[in-house]
């Protein structure tokens, strides 16, 4: 009998300039805050391309929960269980979510939650995925704008503020994601300055070099 093989979600060519390549730009709220137990509930999602943010590409996906939501978490996003009692298993969407990160480079805000969240719909997608990542709470602490040597990963809002773009609907998964896009293009821009042609392999490189997990 033949094994089933699961195949790989694509990564771009990393070695283009930045502007060069497209980022799918993530967020997600779960049903709490243990990474080996909770699961996704809300999943948004926007395309940067040609160093743009491409509004027409937002999704947003609800799923319903296979556990209850916890109270901190909740106090989070606000998503109470009876909230997502219509919305679609994960089982049911991890193609849709799937289809958005093949071929892009992620990129997330304190990248490692969305990694760890999203390997379960790769997985029931019967995908593999070793994602090249860009970490825009990194590249916060690689340009100086927030501190390293904390342990603590720099609000999203705080960042927002600090680098004079718009926060979009806080703690829900698309207005997160908007707003992580628009925080990437800003550093992404001052990096672009200091090392004039930044390319995308030389974004995860950075981005890796001052990540905290």
């Amino acid at each position: 009998m033949t094994a089933f093989v699961r195949p790989p979600l694509r990564v771009p060519d990393l070695d283009v300039p930045w502007r060069d390549v497209d980022y799918c730009v993530v967020d997600v709220e779960t049903t709490g805050l243990d990474l080996r137990r909770d699961t996704l509930v809300s999943f948004g999602s926007v395309v940067v391309r040609a160093g743009r943010l491409v509004f027409g590409s937002r999704v947003t996906v609800d799923v319903r929960p296979d556990r209850r939501i916890g109270v901190d978490a909740m106090t989070v996003h606000g998503l109470r269980h009876e909230d997502l009692e219509a919305a679609p298993p994960l089982a049911d969407v991890a193609d849709r979510i799937v289809s958005e990160l093949d071929g892009r480079v992620l990129v997330a805000h304190a990248a490692w939650i969305e990694r760890a969240i999203l390997r379960e719909p790769v997985r029931l997608a019967g995908r593999r995925w070793r994602p090249a990542v860009v970490d825009t709470a990194a590249l916060l602490r690689a340009t100086g704008v927030a501190p390293s040597g904390t342990g603590h990963e720099p609000d999203l809002e705080w960042s927002a503020e600090v680098l004079h773009v718009c926060p979009h609907s806080t703690h829900h998964a698309l207005g997160d994601a908007l707003t992580t896009a628009e925080v990437l293009l800003a550093l992404a821009s001052r990096l672009e300055q200091e090392r004039p042609g930044l390319t995308a392999r030389s974004l995860v490189k950075i981005s890796r070099a001052h990540t905290l997990t």
